[in-house]
């Protein structure tokens, strides 16, 4: 009986001629339902043909029905996705014909289901129409119900079944042939290039349907494993708007880029327009060996084209291009990239003179080199490290116009963390400098492509190019291979060895050359032995030799010079190996060889296979577990690592074909094949890697602010920011403000992020750092650095590691059983240049020592900062011995390259000798000493002529009961090489305690071939009950070992000065009225300026307007004293007709100030201003005579001596006296002399004075009339802030102080005005710039700095009238400069601008503060230091700013009528100084013994007769302050303490012995 007969019996309808007989029978109606599991021959003799497989196909397929034959075939479909069904029918729905599609509709439908392919091409028509209309959920339905219930769960009664139909037919009858909603049609980008659609969303799923393997893979099985072969993909036919540009179509610039090129290749011919004629960002997606170097050719070439100027035709095409107007960064994946990339562009871009150089931690570029370079080839952390620094490296981000990011998809390993974090740095750069910069990412095939784009801002119509690996240039066919025997058992090692074996050994005999990949440098070794024993067992070996080769005696003699004995022994026997931690001599020698073919199998790491292109038909992944040292477990082997080894296997132009071999585990198979052919999604890495990013964007002066005001930041990333943060803070990277979410950066924050040190390394330096450490300790905690986490003990080098532990010089804690035991044994033995034989703990120790070096100088820092002496000396004498691998008591000659018995024969000497001892020796003694000739002895003392030595003095200056300044001059000593010392020798410099724990204070200097000598002043408190016995000056240099001094400095004897007790406390005093002047003229001509005079006015209103005595004035900056002298000399010239009044000023620019002052009311009052100098300063008057006049004038007068007694002055004001000199100390000095007999008054006015007890007694101030006020005791607000800094004198300073500067601008109301100090003109635009770009990165606004309420057209108006054109871009953003330099109706016009709030920030060098008329509600001084040139063309000298400049710059933030706010930007170790100074007076000590103005005066007074004798000599310098200063600090004057009359006979020997 007939199935069909069954099923109508079933279907029929009661009353109708067939009836349903044993239908209770359950086993006969399960037969029906699946008829494959039939056994009664009765019931399944009709099946054996049949291919239908249920009951339910029987029914669909019954021609009782009018049901079309084709539809069982969308049954057998309802399991594939919905894409894999609209693909199949675009197929079906185009004009092809059957051939031309058939092999695709395979690759859609599967494997498992191919045999439905052809039905699918018979019935096309049919579904062509039935298809699209086919109700899918219907089928999914169905499909999923069975899939729960395993069994159809409806009721098979025939009225059932009946009705179901019906109502089925009923509803596909009645529904409407269109929907009336509109569906969402798939986005297609126009530069996707897929063999499948399903590829256009971009995002296929990791863990969706499994699509099938390809057609005509194969699987075979064997007893140890289990192999799956894939074909090469089909190529994709071009479109027809494609074609292939020709290399002699393209530009003069491009066509001579590409030599031997006939034509660009496929892809490159598509992605053309846009890499070479745009400037759009580019992702290209293509399979590996495609092409994509050329594509950044292109957009190099792009870059070139830009900047070319027009020149005549006879001029060289090289000629054409600035090249010092960009620079071009290329990131490659790993050095053996990087060092292949230089290779090859260099080549090719030589005949445009373009320097193409690398830059890695092998590679190492002076500033010059960076300067003379266009195209840099880097890594992604050498690049996060160069865009941490602000300046140096960190300068080429300001040249920066094209970043070219190659293997984008390391996005998806842990090194995408450093990937994300310089492409998010290039992204805030754009948009804080407005510039434009290219990223161009190239990356294999990935599924998330528009993920990529996104993050690359790519154009996704523009910029996006996708290529599926049916555009790989050469055919790959995959084996897939999954060996026996559980994981990691004996039985899987051997069939792991077994298989490798077979596949490498079948390939070499078919003439093939293969590269096997293991995961673990000692891996190659041993891989390429067993491959050898393998060989040798089966009699095969001779296949691997290449004696043949006819290169192969002079490889052979090549290799004979490397220390890698195995690297040696495998090379007779035809195999190589190649990994990261071979010197790179060998890893080059390896890969000439392998490219000659003068070896068969080259065993080796993924290094390879991440960049060098050698030539290999096959490639072989020899196991998929290695070993994760940050997660301490094997983990398996990535996906885009397998990807980058297999697009190593057939490259073009070197194969034309190629093999990619994957042996893995059993289970593992699946999971590969899966991955492999549908790939998965790369996902960020950036959250394992969030706190050091985050520390090095605020290094570089990011803030909270930053984050705050993005508006598309989303509530989940403000949390990982913020927890990030916190973790920072618990590091002590950063401070953090919980309530407001500010952070900022600290020192330690700062040196990791320079010395790019992992904050999980911060934290252990944190627990372990201590201030005394022996140097044991130190390295003990240099190895537990997280950086050396990838550093395992192996069970086999234990016994090497106890031998090499005997060996050393200090004591490893933990010994050889941990990983920090092992880097400082092997740090150890590298710096006493022990031979390590073992090979893999070679590369450990080279690996140990590049970033012990690293770690080293970042501890030192850190020690510097936190001012531990001890265990700074300890971390400077590590520093050295690792980089100069050196211990600090070996001989420090060996630094030279002397030959080796001149050094055994001084290390063998009978006694030591220091390079400053054996300097002073003769070459022929030298030759002696060492048992050698004199030629040899000369060679020896050229090198200790040339090791830097230097001589100390010093000196000691009390500046207070309190504060000693420590005076140390430090002269080379020491004959210079400039191939020896370069063009500076940096070193370090600093004052300790006499324990040797503390630092006191420090400094970084540099000397120089033009510096003999480098004066340093160091100012340290003492302590008034217990002063210490001594301090220690110590020299280190920072490169030379055993290149350090020390001087210490004896406080035996020390007296400082006795504090004062003569400061004036500020009385709460009533404002005294202007009438209390009681003189009505000048209350009327003061009527506008002044209403009541101030609490300190009113205090000295007695003292200087009411009494005839001399007075001293000592008050706050703009306190009004000028004022009180102005009226003392007005009051006088009213009282005293005829009278003549001198107005001491220090300079021509007070001067020319102050006879402006004057002239406004001299008219008024009938009196004349003169500025005077020489014999016309005491020339008789007619009238009431003001002469304003210079101390040097006013010196060249009182030498004359020619005045008759009628000229004296009734009056001397001496204005600004905190800036007293030798020439002004000693023209007032003799001006009081002269005028002794004389009723001449003296005023004296200055800032606070810490001690103004003897200025006050050399005036001849009474006590009543001194008036010595505090700085705090002005009337003004005044809001002073210290902000120091560790980076020492340098652009990247500045850089820096940017940020803060700006925050400091903004941190007052809108509308207030600001004034910025900077060291010199030259950074006046740089700053300048700065400034603007954090304005517009923090307002997103182009107008900078200026005001809302001020319309641009006003300004350029004004702007238009700047004589230079360049202040025009400052001006239009609301900042000005200020400074001598600048012509004089500039000058103006910016101050009138300032003035009116049209330009609200101005910068000002710090020389111009004494000429600058205005004031502001903000301002800042940037920076304590500044270089000065000196005359004789010593080379510039590191200088600290004085301390009166500094208050004259805080002058200008005191106003009467607002607040004012102060910013002092300073180093770290000079805050106290100015802290302590500007909070209770300037120190005021004289100048003249150290002037040679008083010793010429001397001298011309001794030999014109005026001094005859000692004693008058004493007499004449008895007026002076010195008199005075000599007994209360005579330290100062290197004195010792005694009478008046003593201490002056003493100073008067010293000045007969020139004289004499």
């Amino acid at each position: 009986m007939s199935i069909l007969e069954h099923l109508n019996r079933l279907t029929s309808a009661p009353g109708e001629s067939y009836t349903v007989q044993n239908f209770n029978d359950t086993k006969q109606l399960d037969d029906w339902i699946m008829p494959k599991l039939f056994t009664s021959p009765g019931v399944n003799d009709d099946l054996e043909k049949d291919f239908r497989t249920s009951i339910m196909d029987v029914f669909i397929t019954g021609q009782e029905l009018s049901i079309s034959p084709p539809e069982h075939l969308i049954g057998r479909l309802s399991s594939k996705p919905k894409e894999v069904l609209e693909h199949i029918y675009s197929i079906l729905s185009t004009t092809l014909p059957d051939d031309a599609i058939s092999g695709e509709l395979a690759d859609l439908v599967g494997f498992d289901d191919i045999e439905i392919v052809a039905e699918l091409l018979a019935s096309r028509s049919y579904l062509v129409d039935a298809l699209p209309g086919k109700d899918k959920r219907t089928f999914e339905g169905s499909t999923s119900e069975k899939a729960k219930t395993g069994a159809v769960i409806a009721s098979l009664a025939p009225q059932d079944v009946r009705r179901r139909l019906e109502e089925t037919l009923r509803a596909n009858a009645s529904r409407p042939l269109f929907t009336g909603v509109a569906q969402e049609a798939p986005e297609v980008l126009p530069h996707v290039y897929s063999s499948s659609s399903m590829m256009q969303s971009g995002s296929l799923s990791q863990f969706g349907s499994k699509y099938a393997l390809p057609l005509g893979t194969t699987r075979h099985d064997y007893e140890e494993y289990e192999e799956v072969i894939i074909p090469p993909a089909r190529v994709i036919p071009p479109r027809k708007s494609e074609r292939l540009i020709l290399v002699n179509e393209l530009d003069e610039l491009a066509r001579g880029s590409f030599p031997g090129y006939s034509s660009l290749n496929r892809i490159q011919s598509i992605v053309y327009p846009t890499a070479y004629e745009s400037n759009e960002n580019i992702l290209v997606c293509a399979p590996t060996g495609a092409g994509k170097t050329d594509v950044a050719m292109l957009t190099i070439l792009r870059v070139l084209n830009q900047y070319r100027s027009r020149i005549s035709p006879s001029s060289p095409l090289h000629a054409s291009i600035n090249r010092n107007a960009f620079q071009i960064i290329y990131v490659a994946p790993m050095k053996a990239l990087a060092s292949e990339i230089v290779r090859k562009l260099g080549k090719r871009l030589k005949w445009l003179s373009i320097q193409v150089k690398e830059l890695t931690g092998d590679m190492q570029l002076t500033k010059s080199e960076i300067a003379e370079t266009q195209v840099i080839v880097t890594t992604p952390e050498k690049w996060d490290v160069v865009t941490r620094k602000p300046t140096g490296e960190g300068e080429l981000a300001s040249k920066l116009k094209l970043l070219i990011i190659d293997e984008v998809h390391l996005l998806n390993e842990e090194r995408g963390a450093v990937i994300e974090t310089i492409v998010a740095r290039t992204l805030r750069q754009v948009e804080s400098s407005q510039s434009v910069i290219r990223i161009v990412g190239l990356s294999a095939t990935l599924p998330n492509y528009l993920d990529v784009a996104e993050f690359l801002n790519v154009s996704r119509y523009k910029g996006l190019f996708f290529f599926d690996s049916s555009f790989r240039p050469i055919p790959l066919e995959q084996h897939f291979i999954g060996v026996r025997g559980k994981p990691g058992s004996a039985r899987s090692k051997t069939n792991l060895d077994r298989v490798t074996y077979e596949k490498v050994s079948e390939l070499v005999r078919q003439g093939h050359q293969v590269m096997v990949f293991v995961h673990a440098r000692k891996e190659t070794v041993k891989a390429a032995q067993a491959l050898k024993d393998a060989a040798t067992i089966d009699g095969t070996l001779e296949d691997y030799n290449c004696e043949e080769h006819p290169q192969w005696t002079f490889f052979r003699r090549s290799i004979g010079d490397s220390r890698n004995k195995e690297m040696k022994q495998l090379f007779d026997l035809g195999f190589g190996i190649h990994h990261a931690g071979m010197l790179r001599s060998d890893r080059n020698m390896m890969e000439r060889m392998f490219e000659a073919r003068a070896i068969k199998v080259l065993c080796c790491t993924s290094t390879l296979a991440w960049g060098v292109n050698l030539p290999a038909h096959a490639v072989v992944i020899k196991g998929t577990q290695l070993y994760d040292s940050a997660k301490g477990s094997f983990v398996d082997l990535s996906v885009l690592d397998v990807l980058q080894v297999f697009g190593r296997a057939g490259r073009p132009g070197l194969e034309t074909s190629g093999e990619g071999y994957i042996c893995t585990t059993e289970d593992k198979l699946a999971h590969y094949l899966d991955a492999i052919t549908s790939q998965n999604p790369i996902e960020s890495r950036f959250i394992s890697g969030i706190e050091n990013a985050l520390n090095a964007e605020i290094a570089l002066g990011m803030s909270r602010d930053d984050v705050a005001e993005d508006p598309r930041l989303g509530q989940r990333r403000n949390f990982l920011i913020m927890t990030a943060a916190r973790r920072l803070a618990s590091a002590r990277m950063i401070s953090l403000a919980e309530k407001t979410g500010v952070f900022s950066i600290t020192d330690l924050g700062r040196i990791a992020a320079k010395y790019y040190i992992r904050h999980a390394s911060i934290e252990v330096f944190n627990k372990e750092f201590k201030p005394k450490m022996t140097e044991a300790d130190a390295l003990s905690m240099l190895s537990m650095s997280t950086e050396f986490d990838q550093i395992q003990v192996r069970e086999s080098e234990v016994k090497k590691l106890e031998l090499l532990m005997k060996k050393i010089p200090c004591a490893v804690r933990g010994g050889t059983d941990t990983s920090q035991g092992k880097v400082n044994i092997l740090l150890q033995s590298y710096i006493s240049r022990f031979p390590v034989e073992d090979f893999a703990l070679v590369s450990d120790t080279a690996y140990a020592a590049q970033n012990g070096g690293r770690i080293a100088r970042a501890l030192l820092d850190i020690a510097i900062s936190r001012k531990w002496a001890s265990v700074a000396t300890v971390l400077m004498g590590i520093t050295k011995a690792i980089e100069k691998r050196l211990w600090p008591f070996d001989e420090p000659l060996r630094q030279f390259d002397l030959k080796a018995e001149i050094i055994y024969g001084l290390e063998n000497s009978r006694e030591e000798y220091s390079p400053a001892e054996l300097a002073s020796m003769t070459s022929v003694e030298l030759g002696n000493l060492i048992r050698l000739n004199e030629r040899h002895g000369q060679a020896l003392r050229n090198a200790a002529r040339q090791f830097p030595t230097v001589t100390m003095t010093s000196s000691l200056r009390p500046l207070g009961s309190n504060v000693l300044k420590i005076a140390v001059s430090v002269t080379r000593d020491f004959d210079w090489n400039t191939k020896v010392h370069d063009s500076g020798e940096p070193f370090w410099l600093w004052v300790e305690d006499h324990e040797g724990i503390e630092i006191l204070q420090f400094a970084h200097l540099l000397l120089r071939q033009s510096t003999n000598s480098l004066d340093a002043n160091f100012m340290v408190s003492i302590p008034t009950d217990i002063p210490p016995p001594y301090f220690t000056v110590r020299f280190v240099s920072d490169r030379w070992m055993g290149a350090e001094d020390e001087l210490h400095v004896s406080l035996d004897g020390l007296v400082m000065p006795a504090p004062s007790h003569n400061h004036t406390p500020r009385l709460d005093l009533p404002f005294l009225p202007r009438s209390s002047l009681c003189l009505p003229v000048l209350e009327d001509l003061y009527s506008t300026r002044l209403h009541d005079f101030n609490a300190i006015q009113t205090q000295v209103f007695w003292s200087v307007i009411s009494t005839s005595m001399n007075v001293l004035v000592s008050a706050p900056v703009s306190s009004g004293k000028s004022l009180m002298g102005h009226l003392a000399i007005w009051t006088t010239l009213i009282l005293r007709p005829r009278s003549l009044v001198l107005f001491i000023v220090p300079n021509r620019t007070l001067a020319a100030q102050s006879l402006l002052d004057f002239r406004a009311f001299s008219n008024a009052l009938d009196v004349t201003v003169e500025l005077s100098a020489g014999e016309g300063l005491f020339s008789p008057h007619q009238t009431n005579t003001i002469r304003v006049v210079t101390p040097s004038g006013l010196l060249e007068a009182v030498d004359q001596r020619n005045f008759r007694r009628a000229n004296y002055p009734s009056l001397v004001v001496c204005d600004n006296l905190e800036q007293l000199d030798a020439t002004y100390e000693l023209s007032i000095s003799l001006l009081q002399h002269i005028t002794q007999n004389n009723p001449t008054r003296y005023v004296g006015l200055s800032t606070s004075l810490n001690d103004p007890t003897d200025i006050a007694s050399w005036l001849g101030v009474d006590p009543m009339a001194l008036h010595s006020f505090r700085p705090t005791d002005r009337d003004q607000s005044l809001t002073i802030m210290y902000q120091t800094f560790t980076i020492p004198h340098s652009a990247a300073l500045f850089k820096s102080m940017s940020k803060p500067a700006y925050m400091a601008i903004k941190s007052v109301p809108s509308r207030e005005s600001a004034i910025i100090f900077v060291p010199s003109r030259s950074h006046c635009r740089t700053v300048a710039q700065e400034l603007i770009t954090q304005c517009v990165l923090n307002m997103e606004t182009e107008t900078g700095f200026l005001p809302t309420f001020v319309p641009l057209p006003y300004v350029k108006a004004f702007s238009a009238r700047l004589q230079d054109p360049t202040l025009v871009d400052f001006v239009t953003r609301g900042v000005g400069i200020f400074h001598s330099g600048m012509s004089k109706a500039d000058r103006n016009l910016v101050l009138e601008l300032f003035a009116e709030g049209v330009v609200p920030v101005l910068l000002t060098p710090r020389d111009a503060c004494w000429m600058l008329p205005v004031r502001a509600g903000v301002v800042v001084v940037m920076g304590t230091q500044y270089i000065h040139l000196e005359k004789d063309g010593s080379g510039p000298q590191l200088r600290d700013y004085s301390l009166v400049d500094v208050v004259q710059m805080q002058s200008r933030a005191v106003r009467h009528d607002a607040p004012g706010h102060f910013f002092l930007f300073c180093q770290a170790e000079a805050r106290d100084t100015f802290s302590k100074f500007l909070a209770e007076g300037l120190p005021l000590e004289s100048e003249l013994l150290d002037s040679p103005v008083f010793e010429k005066w001397y001298k011309e007074r001794r030999k014109d007769g005026s001094i005859r004798s000692k004693q008058d000599a004493v007499q004449a310098l008895s007026f002076t302050l010195l008199a005075r200063r000599l007994v209360s600090n005579p330290v100062y004057y290197d004195m010792e303490a005694g009478s008046q009359s003593e201490v002056l006979s003493r100073i008067v020997d010293r000045l007969e012995g020139p004289v004499l």
